[in-house]
Parts: C-alpha cells; sequence; structure tokens
C-alpha cells in the first residue's frame, strides 16, 4: 500500500480536498454509523486537517483542534478511517501523525479526544487514557479521553 499524507489549514485545502473529506466523513459518521448530526460545526475553518491517501483515494482523515476551541487542550477529532481500507493499521498510522503534527502546530501539551467507548482500547494503545464518565452524543457512547504531552 503506498501511502501519502498532507497536512492543511481550512484556507489552504482544495475544493477537491475538502470535498473527499467532508463526503468521508458523511460516509462514515452519518450513513455507516446512522447518525444524524450537523458535521459542520464552524471549526473546521479554524483546525488543521490532515488527510491520508493510498495512492489516490482517501482512506483515512483527522481534524486537529486548537486548544480552547473545544477543550482546553488541544484536541484531534473526526478521526475516520475509509470502510474500504479497514483492518490494514491506517489508524494507528493516522494517530501518530495527528500526535506528531498536534505537537507541531501547537506545541507540547495534552491532547484531548471524544472517544466512541468501542475505540477506548485502541486510544489506550497510543498512551490517551480515560478521563470522565460514558456520555451520549448523538446516541453513540463516548468518553474523553487525555494523552499527556
Amino acid at each position: 500500500m503506498n501511502l501519502t499524507h498532507t497536512i492543511k489549514s481550512f484556507q489552504e485545502l482544495t475544493v477537491d480536498e475538502l470535498y473527499d473529506l467532508l463526503r468521508l466523513r458523511s460516509e462514515v459518521f452519518v450513513v455507516e454509523q446512522n447518525c444524524v448530526f450537523l458535521d459542520q460545526d464552524n471549526k473546521d475553518q479554524k483546525c488543521y486537517h490532515l488527510l491520508l491517501y493510498s495512492g489516490q483515494e482517501l482512506v483515512g482523515y483527522s481534524r486537529l483542534v486548537p486548544a480552547g476551541l473545544s477543550y482546553s487542550e488541544m484536541a484531534i477529532g473526526r478521526v475516520i478511517t475509509s470502510p474500504s481500507a479497514r483492518g490494514k493499521g491506517l489508524g494507528r498510522i493516522l494517530m501518530k501523525l495527528s500526535i506528531e503534527y498536534c505537537h507541531k502546530f501547537f506545541g507540547k501539551g495534552d491532547i484531548r479526544l471524544g472517544a466512541q467507548t468501542y475505540a477506548h482500547g485502541f486510544y489506550s494503545s497510543l498512551g490517551f487514557v480515560s478521563d470522565g464518565d460514558v456520555y451520549d452524543e448523538d446516541g453513540i457512547e463516548h468518553i474523553e479521553m487525555v494523552r499527556k504531552g
């Protein structure tokens, strides 16, 4: 698998990149998870967007959120891999890149995320620890997790 990635601010994204990332987010969060929610939350414009490609296909995506926008800490959100590319370790690659770029763009510090509870073990393996109680977000159980930086 020939993987490449790019990371851009919202203003740097091409129209095609923006379309591809919004389509993948919709495919996974709205269609696959059967979750009706407003994905465009007016935070994208202030974030960095990490796009992971296999050849020309977008196979992974995450949103890097500066401190103070979603949480007091910097955050990683909208973490997804394409259904067609799962089971190949791309989620781990995506998250390692996300952590690296959070520190590059926002400095050293803690990183917070809202994890779907089924992925708790995955995020724990990357150094994130639970911080708080399980909560419902759009009908899916989540838990906040923090990685000390």
